[in-house]
């Protein structure tokens, strides 16, 4: 295998997205170029091939010529990062997508079949980082030079294996003891997949960096937090809740005394979002305008929330090329939560103030469109709430360094210090102390109105307000369909969305969706997958 060419396409620096190819299919376009192969665990290359399994989550490939590893009609629509925020988003009240592309009329109304090409695209997406994450682990467990990078490498692959357990259930499952080549990989139950991550992470916590050692690669805060998160929706994943456990991982990440809110709530959405500069951010998928180029992530979701009318691209966001794409809203169900239209404006919003200025939440990036009502599932843009919380500018308004009128270089927050704070007051409350479960809300709410005017008490602390508020903290950041399910209100819940099962006013859907289907190809191709239950 030539090296050469292994480091031409894997090095990080150099990441780059230019071409197209046909169908969707798991098969990487050239292997040579994306395994790590015969490196002979060699630590100065080894560092450049852990980059390739960090990067196969957020953008298509890194070919020597450019590529995705995954061949697809448009190789930036079916980007791990971008399909999985689909699945999380317009699923629910938050996102509604006006586009016209097979699969996501489907995912707007929750009417999705297992050949969704999303669901497709995910699925194999997710795999082929276990794949990377496998090969890379295998070559390095014996190396005592590679130690904190193999555990980096079991992180990504927990990581994988966490979206695989809480979007489809029970996938299939592979380990470095597997190899590399051709065989049916055996269906794991949800329940044991839930126990090997967890272990998985604790084998690894003392093996990786103090917290804050390198906010673009994982360290003991990172798998803290994915360990909290895990234990938060155990309930879901297992029957039994572990409350207590996500607390104590919580704990460990704000108690590690690293990290503090940005006392700009916009800086975490913004250019200089990263590490060095944002004492809020634990972990995140790095874009560079220059450097890691592609209509994925962050870039997706700016240009997707910009308009030629109501939110242009170049004026809200600073991008200036291919701009105003006008497809992704929020619907008027979502803007009630964020904003409180009786406290704020004695009734419904005035039409002159079409930012909602007077909100003194300052967590709300909306602006009125045409009409709140959406007249169909796949209405134009102009309908529903503009959003533009995330922008490829800096916090201030200034452009970002390594500015490109394209690509934004903003990453996107997979684990922040807000979320453990929020996951840690769900916690107290479910185990009955509310108190300080408050003490830890309005430590957030306090950062959003400038002040205490927004802090709550114990008397107005209720579920409802715990999922409200993680919705006013996390909109757009892809946590919305499993905070729903952990409510009970992502199907056949009390609450309804426009558009929910398909009806303008919405309805309630089978909770057999609460799980997305395996792909149909897989179940085809492989006699050790069964599809999930009413498929």
């Amino acid at each position: 295998m030539n090296k050469n060419k292994i480091l031409m396409a894997i090095f990080l620096s150099a990441l780059m997205i230019t071409s197209c190819v046909k169908d969707l299919d798991v098969t990487p376009q050239d292997p040579d170029t994306i395994m790590a192969g015969n490196l002979n665990d060699n630590p100065v290359y080894m560092k450049q091939v852990l980059g390739k399994i960090y990067a196969s989550f957020i953008i298509a490939g890194q070919g020597a010529n450019g590529g995705a590893d995954i061949a697809a009609s448009d190789e930036n629509f079916f980007t791990t990062m971008r399909a999985l925020w689909n699945l999380q988003e317009i699923t629910t009240d938050e996102a509604i997508c006006a586009w016209g592309d097979v699969g996501i009329a489907d995912l707007n109304t929750q009417t999705w079949s297992p050949s969704n090409p999303f669901l497709t695209a995910l699925y194999q997406r997710l795999g082929l980082s276990i794949t990377y994450a496998n090969d890379f682990i295998r070559l390095t467990k014996d190396n005592p030079d590679l130690v904190k990078y193999n555990a980096e490498a079991r992180f990504l692959r927990a990581l994988a294996y966490y979206w695989f357990i809480d979007l489809f259930g029970n996938p299939p499952f592979t380990t470095e003891e597997d190899g590399v080549g051709k065989f049916y990989p055996k269906q794991i139950q949800r329940a044991e997949l839930f126990k090997y991550i967890e272990s998985e992470l604790k084998s690894i916590e003392d093996l990786l960096d103090e917290p804050k050692s390198s906010y673009s690669q994982a360290d003991k805060a990172a798998a803290q937090m994915l360990l909290a998160r895990l234990y938060l929706n155990a309930k879901v994943y297992t029957g039994t809740a572990q409350w207590e456990n996500c607390k104590t991982y919580c704990d460990k990440v704000i108690n590690s005394g690293k990290y503090s809110l940005a006392p700009n709530y916009r800086q975490n959405f913004s250019a200089d979002n990263d590490g060095k500069k944002n004492p809020e951010m634990i972990f995140a998928w790095e874009q560079d305008g220059i450097n890691t180029q592609g209509y994925v992530g962050t870039t997706f979701i700016i240009e997707s929330s910009s308009d030629a009318t109501y939110i242009r691209a170049e004026d809200y966001h600073g991008l200036t090329s291919n701009t105003n794409w006008n497809g992704n809203r929020g619907r008027k169900e979502f803007m009630n939560i964020l904003v409180d239209t009786l406290a704020t404006y004695g009734g419904p919003v005035p039409p002159n103030d079409v930012e909602f200025s007077k909100c003194k939440d300052k967590r709300v990036f909306l602006k009125m469109k045409k009409s709140m009502d959406i007249p169909s599932a796949s209405s134009s843009g102009d309908y529903g709430i503009g959003i533009y919380k995330f922008t490829a500018k800096n916090a201030d308004g200034s452009k970002a360094a390594n500015y490109n009128p394209a690509f934004a270089s903003t990453d996107f927050p997979i684990f922040r210090l807000a979320d453990a704070y929020l996951m840690r007051a769900e916690a107290q409350f479910n185990l009955g102390k509310p108190a300080e479960a408050v003490n830890d809300i309005n430590i957030i709410r306090t950062r959003a109105y400038g002040n205490t005017s927004g802090n709550i008490t114990t008397a107005q602390l209720t579920p409802q307000f715990i999922l409200d508020e993680r919705c006013r903290e996390f909109y757009y950041e892809a946590h919305r369909r499993t905070d729903l399910i952990r409510f009970g209100q992502f199907t056949d819940g009390t609450y309804k969305w426009q558009w929910k099962g398909g009806t303008s006013k919405g309805s309630p859907t089978s909770s057999h969706l609460n799980l997305f289907p395996i792909p149909g190809d897989e179940v085809s191709a492989n006699q050790n997958i069964k599809q999930n239950p009413n498929y």
